[in-house]
């Protein structure tokens, strides 16, 4: 027994954030279900852990436990539930941190809980169709339609190969589950749907005025030592003609084999901005 347990920390502590966020979920589905057993054998009338963790429709209630707004994307109503979401977590993923750092891939779904959540509540709360009903949220959806929308922006035309469909643009299977979210909001499990949306409105936020948005400082130049001299001159520079449609694929191919020996952060800051570039066309 200290053997497993000793290979399931060694896995934790060297895992990929990927690994480390499926870990993380399933410890808190196996923690949820002991203490409501527990709670079941002592006479109690609900799981007290989870109904501290999931994220409640009403407002009051949520100013009373504002931790869930977190933890909700945490927590799974189920086996099958916590299933499809760690398979698809896992290959998304995955494809997410080819392309960015592992930080940027918890700040999405982190985030995205976070927008799912807001969502939530404030559907439930707005709405005349949810405001007679009393939820509650649990899932990793949000955060993971974060990041699946976020890549698909970063990269619409990204292919996937599917077994038996073969290869499909990235757009195409997020057109999907977003127009799967919009038409079930109906069957009950509208806020579980409208959460979702909100995360994916955050991953599509993030990346799409990731690079449009800057910050200056207006102080920079106010401690500047200035030079007592002048320096004029002429640039050489010529314009660069327009390369090929052959230079280009060329170029892209050059640089996804480089990524895919040594990793995403071993780019310049020319090529990821050219491989951004790329993926919006």
């Amino acid at each position: 027994m200290n053997d497993i347990f000793a290979q399931i920390k060694h896995k934790y502590q060297y895992g990929s954030v990927v690994e480390k966020l499926i870990f993380v979920n399933i410890a808190v589905f196996i923690l949820t279900y002991l203490l409501g057993s527990l709670g079941w054998l002592f006479g109690s009338n609900g799981n007290v852990f989870y109904t501290w963790l999931a994220l409640p429709a009403s407002v009051d209630a949520f100013l009373i436990k504002p931790w869930t707004l977190i933890t909700y994307g945490f927590m799974h109503g189920g086996f099958i539930h916590l299933l499809f979401n760690l398979i698809f977590l896992y290959y998304i993923g995955n494809l997410f941190v080819d392309y960015f750092i592992p930080k940027k891939l918890l700040s999405f779904y982190l985030w995205g809980t976070v927008f799912g959540g807001l969502i939530f509540i404030f559907s439930y709360n707005y709405f005349p169709a949810l405001q007679s009903q009393n939820a509650t949220l649990v899932g990793a959806s949000s955060g993971i339609m974060a990041i699946l929308i976020g890549l698909t922006t970063y990269m619409p035309n990204y292919e996937l190969k599917l077994r038996f469909i073969g290869f499909v643009k990235l757009w195409v299977i997020a057109l999907i589950f977003v127009a799967l979210d919009l038409v079930q909001l109906p069957d009950g499990n509208a806020g579980g749907h409208l959460a979702h949306l909100g995360g994916a409105l955050y991953g599509f936020l993030a990346i799409y005025y990731q690079n449009k948005i800057s910050f200056s400082n207006p102080f920079k130049n106010t401690f500047k030592r200035k030079s007592p001299l002048k320096t004029s001159y002429k640039s050489t520079n010529k314009r660069k003609p327009t390369p090929t449609p052959s230079e280009v694929q060329q170029k892209i191919n050059i640089i996804l084999e480089k990524i895919s020996k040594s990793g995403y952060d071993s780019l310049s800051k020319e090529e990821k901005e050219f491989l951004f570039q790329q993926g919006k066309k």
